[in-house]
């Protein structure tokens, strides 16, 4: 995939059609209900930006674009949808704040890693618990909110066994699985991402219903129209 996103030239090659509809709109991958192609079509999309045009104005700019070649008709309404508050446990945290002087050695604050395996997930840095909570939205079925009130940084380091019901494997850990069946692994985590928020970090996801605004695609064309 190539891209290049400027007030002078949108150039976009190998992307998904709902990519570019979340760009325009500024909203998150859930937050577009279309057809299903939107997320298996590409398209490369090449635009030249009026001079003078911000960085601020692209987001108009490509809502035109999809206008134009793709006759798109959207309208917004608000949906109920589920989601989750990241929230300190009862019995109170279990983190450390980061120590703010520079290391020889590892990652800088900010920087995270992640494991990926068939067996395993995790999630490890010197981070923001608004940071873990965008990081754990990834991995649930719904938004999580930090309502955790803790500011800062805190090392954290969490792992847990990833629930197929609604953790699918990603590709890195599917190929690896596959050209090394027989590796040794350290052992797999034991519980699910729920109870090793809990258990590792004295949070909990707690389960709750927001209003999301949804943009809704009313009519799309497949076939763009030519420049």
């Amino acid at each position: 995939m190539e891209h290049t996103l400027d007030p002078g030239m949108i150039a976009l090659s190998g992307y998904p059609l709902k990519a570019v509809l979340m760009e325009a709109f500024n909203v998150k991958m859930d937050q577009i209900a279309g057809p299903s192609w939107l997320d298996a079509d590409c398209f490369a999309i090449n635009a030249k930006m009026p001079v003078g045009a911000t960085r601020d104005q692209l987001p108009a700019m490509l809502q035109a674009l999809l206008v134009e070649r793709f006759k798109l008709a959207v309208h917004k309404e608000s949906r109920v949808r589920p989601g989750y508050a990241l929230v300190v446990d009862k019995n109170g945290p279990k983190l450390k704040a980061s120590d703010p002087s520079p290391k020889p050695a590892g990652p800088p604050p900010g920087q995270v890693t992640f494991g990926d395996s068939l067996q395993s997930q995790g999630i490890k840095g010197s981070i923001t618990m608004a940071t873990l909570a965008r990081l754990l939205s990834l991995r649930v079925a719904g938004p999580v909110e930090d309502l955790t009130g803790l500011k800062g940084r805190f090392d954290v380091d969490l792992s847990w066994a990833p629930d197929p019901a609604f953790e699918r494997p990603g590709a890195f850990a599917i190929a690896t699985a596959e050209l090394h069946p027989n590796a040794d692994l350290p052992p797999a985590p034991t519980v699910g991402l729920f109870a090793a928020v809990k258990e590792s970090l004295g949070l909990r996801l707690e389960a709750r219903k927001e209003q999301v605004e949804v943009v809704v695609i009313d009519s799309i064309e497949r076939v763009p129209s030519e420049n």
